[in-house]
């Protein structure tokens, strides 16, 4: 349904960082909608039509190679936005976009967001910030997979899952998890039960809670530090 004034867009930061005269604009196209768990937003080569704005869900962009396998390459929550092809000149995604985490988000046409880029105001402004975001991200998570160990790997990956939905506590399956970490799911398992030993997490079938926060951010290798400070810079801007 479309959104009043009143509705809680703050829930995003980048449609809460755009000033009123620009968000009225949007308002009119902008819709709630619930995401569900494993929903397929759009599909590698598919058309975008629409974009994304979580408010409470998390979407994870997905590389799928020809032998079925799978690896997470970047996680979008209500720091940002799904569809990021459309901002940059493109309409065909390059990546699944998946449903992590159930939950809400705001809905808005492609063209009308394209439409709106092109005027070069705020907006634009604020989503080509988001993409370093988001390239900073993904290069990260690159060399995290390459020196740094399952568990190190996995204590960053839960701690941006946290502040994608702001809530220490989800429902995720060690499977999946593998799939997203590029880890085999008996990696997952003995890096879990390595967490939890420490206190750090605790996780029974489905569901994962982070039960100290600080521990496991001072636990993660430094590749989450890095993530974190872009997207604190981006709020300063």
């Amino acid at each position: 349904m479309p959104l009043s004034q009143s509705d809680g867009v703050a829930a995003n930061w980048l449609l809460k960082a755009l000033p009123p005269e620009d968000y009225q604009r949007l308002q009119p196209h902008l819709e709630w909608v619930s995401l569900s768990l494993y929903q397929v937003i759009y599909e590698a080569n598919d058309v975008i039509r629409y974009v994304y704005f979580p408010t409470g869900a998390m979407i994870s962009l997905v590389s799928t190679l020809m032998d079925g396998s799978t690896i997470e390459v970047g996680i979008t929550g209500h720091q940002g936005m799904a569809g990021l092809p459309v901002v940059l000149g493109g309409t065909i995604g390059s990546h699944r976009a998946l449903v992590q985490v159930a939950g809400e988000a705001i809905r808005l046409k492609a063209t009308v967001l394209q439409a709106e880029f092109d005027k070069g105001d705020s907006l634009q402004k604020i989503l080509l910030r988001y993409v370093q975001i988001l390239l900073a991200q993904t290069s990260q998570a690159v060399a995290c997979n390459r020196f740094h160990t399952t568990e190190e790997r996995l204590a960053r990956w839960l701690l941006l899952v946290a502040d994608a939905v702001s809530s220490d506590e989800f429902l995720l399956t060690q499977e999946f998890i593998s799939q997203m970490v590029g880890v085999r799911r008996a990696g997952v398992t003995v890096a879990a039960g390595n967490l939890a030993q420490l206190g750090l997490i605790r996780h029974t079938r489905g569901k994962i809670e982070i039960v100290n926060r600080l521990g496991l951010e001072d636990f993660s290798c430094e590749c989450y530090g890095v993530i974190s400070n872009e997207l604190s810079r981006m709020l300063r801007q």
